[in-house]
């Protein structure tokens, strides 16, 4: 069985953002558990704000505003922990959540060679399977070397409604949806490959990885392909390096 990192065709080191739909947490702790079994040191973070993580998604969370006091405390965890998480605060307000970093901190600590890989959670989706970005999101270093776009099959055949989409009267605007009607294969097309979709403000040079979600069963995989094989077919230069379709979160294997 191909594994996560196998899948995404990631090789060397770099800065991995994630952003679109539900499921990026778990797909972010994930990969950093996979990288980690090779040996190569990984941070995960957030641009925007996250869940605090439990020990069963990463050995230590690291909680400063500083970038010295990370990195400092960062080389001795390594020696024993791996991978680690980090975030500048708890959210005053929630504090089962955690508040991430400005997109220019993520930039230094790329550039410190501290870490092999950073994975960036850059985007937020209230847990649901489908979005599109407001105006300000999402929120993208300009170090990122891949952006990992997800949406979640599971939202197919299913009403355009705010129980299945974030932001879906912007989702209804790009796609030509109206509240409460079907959600389409055309419809999650629109998401990716539409100039204002999931991977709106990726850097020019990072590669686009398009991870179809929620691909527990034969007729999600199905549906997936069916996706795959329309982006395929639109014309449209959207520049997706990669497409995947698979559920890590369910265990299931990975399918390209």
């Amino acid at each position: 069985m191909m594994t996560l990192y196998q899948s995404l065709g990631l090789e060397g080191n770099g800065v991995i953002s994630i952003v679109g739909a539900g499921g990026k947490t778990s797909l972010m702790f994930c990969l950093a558990r996979e990288i980690s079994e090779f040996g190569q040191t990984v941070l995960t973070t957030t641009t925007t704000k996250i869940m605090m993580p439990n020990m069963a998604q990463v050995a230590h969370v690291i909680l400063t505003p500083s970038i010295q006091s990370l990195l400092d405390q960062a080389r001795e965890l390594l020696k024993k922990n791996n991978p680690l998480c980090a975030a500048s605060a708890r959210l005053p307000e929630q504090p089962e959540k955690i508040i991430g970093f400005e997109p220019d901190v993520i930039d230094q600590l790329k550039h410190s060679g501290l870490f092999r890989w950073i994975l960036v959670e850059a985007d937020g989706a209230a847990q649901k399977p489908l979005k599109v970005p407001a105006k300000h999101e999402p929120v993208i270093p300009d170090s990122s070397s891949w952006v990992v776009g997800l949406l979640g099959l599971k939202a197919i055949g299913k009403p355009l409604e705010p129980e299945w989409v974030f932001r879906h009267e912007r989702f209804a605007s790009i796609t030509g949806i109206s509240t409460g009607h079907p959600i389409t294969v055309d419809a999650m097309v629109q998401a990716a490959i539409h100039p204002q979709g999931i991977f709106k403000e990726t850097p020019e040079d990072a590669r686009k990885i398009l991870f179809l979600n929620t691909a527990g069963n034969t007729d999600r995989r199905t549906t997936g392909r069916k996706v795959a094989k329309t982006i395929a077919e639109s014309g449209v230069n959207h520049n997706i390096h990669r497409l995947v379709i698979g559920s890590p979160l369910e265990g299931e294997a990975v399918y390209l």
